[in-house]
């Protein structure tokens, strides 16, 4: 196979994929029917940046629609906004120090084993064993890269970043057409179900689009080429914008936002101003973003109205988060791993029609929290593993009121140190992030209220030590305790 491959060309090599020997189901029980599952989550895609939410001058008519036939939950976080760490909750249902995952899956992280365990018990394993078929399209970015590095451009940087997932490690995805990490979102490149480690492929296309396309066929499975008829299926579209490079991105969304003056995009007080690096930053790529965002809102309509057109819609749950935010230059901050809410704050819709009433509904919702929610959904609810630590909130989603998490971890932790960085504390109402340094000998504390400052300008620890100990006693230190954070050894 060529390496360099154009779309007709890869979509050639889809057919029969999922059939290939050894994916053949077990049948599924009489007179049992579970729901299938999309789950659509971009990557780098901030919470505030929905349309219906008007928090921020966004175009997004798909998702705005999508939302009033869903639940919103509206304060879901990434506990640990950066790519791997989330995934790998995402798919294991635990927290980082049970994970493993402490940092973004690259040739540093490979020297600590930064990666998914090959031997994790994740949600789609479950569901493999139950009979589904699986398929997963877009990033992956859960496997360290090895030598001999894959030949890309970002394995020839200071860290080597892509990589192949070999099949006993796709946790029972039995479809696959996805990437380690690739961010060139206009020639992206796949590795298909049974293509080797030296035989990506490259489109000519942007990323959502193509991918949004593969999703369509997959769920209108003509001809049963991508999956069994007759089996439940569920299948993850991983889309990497808006994650940069925001100029990646075509003319017809960024025609979207041309006419829009600059600074009126700009109104938030925690843009640093014009002039300033991160102010400058923050207006040379806003745009671009927003189109980006406009751009996967297109492509994820696409994937519900094939839904539609397929007559599933009614028997299929359908998921739109993202891993992280973004500040773009907010706070100083180049895009994530950071406590404000332009970072850990994501979004997170969910619909089931005729089953969950749609509404808006403020629940602090973890990532590990999705795995049991999922599973519980969709009626495996004794299968999920005593060892994941998220909570389903399956029921609070199906019968309304049940009892609610009071706050959500964060982490920061840097190569190496799984006792360093930072831990902190999400409330309603509060931001709390304690921060170790190995070079300071002293603890480093901010804290927000975000109901009287909601844009984080002004750090308030040291004129209220009475709430700093207050929610590290009663908030911080059962989430440590619970999770046998090695954070506490070093306290």
């Amino acid at each position: 196979m060529k390496r360099r491959t154009f779309v007709k060309q890869s979509t050639l090599c889809l057919a029969g994929l999922a059939l290939a020997p050894g994916c053949l189901l077990k049948e599924k029980p009489s007179g049992v029917t579970h729901p299938n599952l999309v789950l659509v989550f971009p990557d780098q895609m901030r919470g505030q940046a929905l349309g219906f939410l008007h928090e921020e001058i966004v175009f997004t008519p798909n998702l705005d629609r999508f939302a009033r036939e869903s639940v919103v939950f509206s304060q879901t976080v990434s506990n640990y906004p950066v790519c791997s760490p989330f995934r790998a909750s995402l798919m294991s249902g635990k927290y980082p120090p049970s994970h493993g995952v402490l940092g973004n899956c690259n040739s540093k992280s490979a020297e600590y084993g930064y990666e998914l365990k090959t031997n994790e018990r994740c949600w789609s394993d479950i569901l493999k064993e139950k009979g589904y078929s699986l398929g997963y399209i877009g990033k992956w970015h859960l496997d360290n890269p090895h030598k001999p590095y894959v030949k890309c451009y970002n394995n020839t940087e200071k860290f080597a970043w892509n990589e192949w997932c070999p099949p006993e490690r796709r946790h029972g995805f039995d479809f696959w057409y996805a990437y380690g990490t690739y961010d060139r979102h206009l020639n992206p490149m796949y590795w298909t179900t049974t293509a080797k480690r030296d035989e990506p492929i490259w489109v000519n296309e942007w990323g959502p689009k193509h991918e949004a396309d593969l999703a369509i066929r997959y769920i209108k499975n003509e001809g049963g080429q991508f999956r069994q008829p007759d089996r439940p299926f569920a299948l993850v579209v991983a889309m990497n914008p808006p994650h940069m490079p925001y100029d990646q991105v075509p003319r017809k969304y960024q025609e979207l936002y041309r006419d829009i003056p600059l600074e009126k995009l700009c109104k938030r007080p925690n843009i640093p101003p014009a002039g300033t690096k991160w102010g400058d930053y923050y207006r040379r790529h806003i745009k671009n973003y927003l189109a980006m965002i406009s751009g996967v809102d297109e492509q994820f309509g696409r994937i519900l109205q094939a839904l539609e057109e397929a007559n599933l819609a009614d028997q299929t749950i359908v998921i739109f988060t993202s891993d992280h935010g973004n500040c773009l230059g907010i706070h100083d901050k180049i895009s994530k791993s950071n406590p404000y809410e332009e970072s850990m704050r994501v979004p997170f819709l969910i619909r089931w029609p005729g089953k969950i009433a749609p509404r808006q509904d403020d629940l602090l919702l973890s990532s590990p929290d999705i795995y049991p929610t999922i599973l519980d959904l969709m009626g495996f609810s004794e299968d999920i593993p005593p060892e994941v630590e998220g909570v389903s909130h399956a029921q609070l989603l199906l019968q309304g009121e049940r009892p609610r998490p009071t706050s959500q971890l964060y982490y920061q932790i840097p190569y190496g140190l799984p006792a360093g960085g930072s831990r902190g504390v999400r409330t309603h109402r509060y931001t709390l992030v304690i921060t170790r340094r190995p070079d300071k000998k002293d603890e480093e504390i901010i804290l927000f209220d975000r109901q009287t400052d909601p844009f984080q300008m002004t750090n308030i620890a040291s004129k209220r030590p009475d709430l700093v100990k207050r929610l590290i006693n009663d908030e911080l230190m059962p989430w440590l305790k619970k999770t046998k954070d090695p954070w506490l050894e070093q306290g």
